[in-house]
C-alpha cells in the first residue's frame, strides 16, 4: 500500500497504562446509571481516508473493509423489524462478501446520543474507548453459543469468524465518525483482556451476559483509517475474530471519536452495527 496523506489528526481513548485490571459494565440507559470502563489516556493520532484504500483493504489482511451496499430498510430502531427483514438481508450481504458457508447474524446495536439521552431502550451511545470485542477466550466460547442456539451443531467443526457490519442511519457522518486500525499495524501485546458485564433492564445486580473484550494499549506504529462524512448506503466490515492462525487479520481494534473538523451545522450520528458469525468451508 503506497504512503497516503493524513487527512485528519484526532484524539482516540486508549486504555491508561497501568490501570489495573480491566473491566467494563455496561447499564442500559433506562436505569440512569453510568456504565463503566477501564482508565483511558487520550492519544491524537493521524487518520487516513479509507475510501482512498477500499479497491485493497481486505478483512484478511487489514481486519476491515468498505463496501457500497444500499438499503430500503428504515425501522431501525424496530427491534423486531431490524431481526424479521435487516437481518436476513445483512446474511445474504455477508455471504456475498466474504464466500461464506453459512452467517448468523446473531446481534445487532443501535447507537444515537440524542435518543439514549431520552432513556429509548435498546439504543446506546456511540463507543468511544478503542477496542476489539472477542478474544482468544471468548471467541471460540461464544461461536459454541451462538451455533446452539440457532441449532446448527453441524457447523461446530469449520472455522469462523466474528464480522461486524456498520452502518449510518442517517448520513454524513461527521460528529463522531468510526476509526479503524490497519491489524498489520498492530502487536499482540498491544491487546489487553477486559471482562465485560452487560446488564438488562429488569436486573441491575446481575450480569444478563458476561463476555471478554480487548482493550487496547497505545502505540505510535498504528495507522488509523477513517470514512469522511460516511453516508446510509456505504458498510464498513469489522474483523472482530478469526479462528485460523495462519497470519491473517484475526483482531481489529477500532473505535468512535470525536471529530475535531466537525462543522457546526452537524446531524448528529445515527448507526447500526450488525454482529455476525461468519462459518467457512474450511474444518478446524
Amino acid at each position: 500500500m503506497s504512503e497516503l496523506s493524513v487527512v485528519l489528526r484526532a484524539p482516540l481513548n486508549y486504555l491508561a497504562p497501568d490501570s489495573g485490571p480491566a473491566r467494563i459494565r455496561i447499564y442500559p440507559p433506562s436505569s440512569s446509571l453510568e456504565s463503566t470502563r477501564p482508565a483511558a489516556i487520550e492519544q491524537t493520532v493521524a487518520l487516513h481516508d479509507l475510501r482512498a484504500i477500499a479497491d485493497q483493504a481486505r478483512l484478511d489482511e487489514h481486519g476491515f473493509e468498505l463496501h457500497t451496499h444500499a438499503t430500503a430498510f428504515k425501522d431501525f430502531y424496530d427491534e423486531g423489524a431490524v431481526r424479521a427483514r435487516y437481518f436476513p438481508e445483512v446474511e445474504a450481504a455477508m455471504r456475498t462478501f466474504t464466500g461464506a458457508l453459512a452467517v448468523i447474524v446473531f446481534d445487532h446495536n443501535v447507537r444515537s446520543s440524542a435518543r439514549a439521552a431520552q432513556g429509548q431502550a435498546g439504543v446506546r451511545v456511540p463507543a468511544e474507548q478503542v477496542h476489539n470485542d472477542y478474544t482468544e477466550r471468548s471467541g471460540p466460547k461464544r461461536k459454541r453459543e451462538i451455533l446452539e442456539a440457532a441449532g446448527r451443531d453441524d457447523l461446530m467443526d469449520r472455522h469462523v469468524a466474528f464480522v461486524n457490519l456498520w452502518r449510518p442511519i442517517i448520513g454524513p457522518v461527521r460528529d463522531n465518525p468510526l476509526a479503524v486500525c490497519d491489524v498489520r499495524s498492530v502487536t499482540a501485546s498491544d491487546f489487553v483482556s477486559t471482562e465485560i458485564q452487560h446488564f438488562g433492564e429488569g436486573n441491575l445486580e446481575t450480569p444478563r451476559h458476561t463476555g471478554e473484550i480487548y482493550s487496547i494499549v497505545y502505540r505510535p506504529a498504528h495507522r488509523w483509517f477513517y470514512v469522511p462524512e460516511m453516508m446510509p448506503d456505504e458498510v464498513l466490515l469489522l474483523k472482530c475474530y478469526d479462528s485460523r492462525i495462519d497470519g491473517r487479520a484475526r483482531f481489529m481494534p477500532h473505535s468512535g471519536f470525536q471529530n475535531p473538523a466537525c462543522p457546526k451545522d452537524f446531524v448528529p450520528r445515527e448507526s447500526i452495527e450488525a454482529r455476525t458469525l461468519v462459518v467457512f468451508d474450511q474444518k478446524m
